[in-house]
């Protein structure tokens, strides 16, 4: 074997090295992350019963904006805010539907932007309801198969609803 092959694998012998370095030290923050999230759920469990216990509503609109503000201002990053942010919603979405499953009603078929927006605002962890019509959407709300709705000022069909 000549020095040129011998060099490149003691470099692949570092890189490779370096690299498991790294990767133990992702798979000991990603265990520590698991459990600060199930921590955090546990305590949203809690406040999902103290809410209920006083009839409270689990949704807090603006708890979760003030948790969304605090964390987007104190990211040192390199993370994003925006990520920071899309992370933070996930996680209050996830937690809220430990303390009570949210359903949002709106306009159209699955895909649609008004799903999008449901997502956007509420987190994956909702229950979309689609509805064919505005009336539909506000009906559901309005009988309680939906808690929310998302409905839209305007579409790309037909512009002002």
């Amino acid at each position: 074997m000549n020095e040129t092959a011998k060099g490149e694998i003691a470099l692949d012998e570092i890189v490779n090295a370096r690299l498991k370095e790294l990767r133990n030290s992702i798979d000991a923050i990603d265990a520590q992350l698991l459990a600060l999230l199930n921590q955090r759920a546990q305590l949203a469990i809690d406040a999902g019963r103290i809410k209920h216990d006083a009839g409270a509503p689990v949704f807090r609109p603006e708890r979760e904006k003030e948790v969304l503000q605090r964390t987007a201002a104190s990211n040192p990053g390199p993370l994003s805010s925006a990520n920071v942010t899309n992370v933070f919603r996930e996680v209050i979405s996830a937690c809220r539907a430990l303390e009570r499953p949210l359903t949002v009603a709106y306009l159209g078929p699955a895909g649609t932007f008004s799903e999008m927006a449901m997502q956007r605002q509420f987190g994956s962890s909702v229950d979309g309801l689609p509805c064919q019509t505005l009336d539909e959407v506000f009906r559901a709300t309005e009988a309680g198969s939906a808690q929310l709705a998302i409905v839209p000022i305007e579409n790309s069909s037909e512009g002002a609803v």
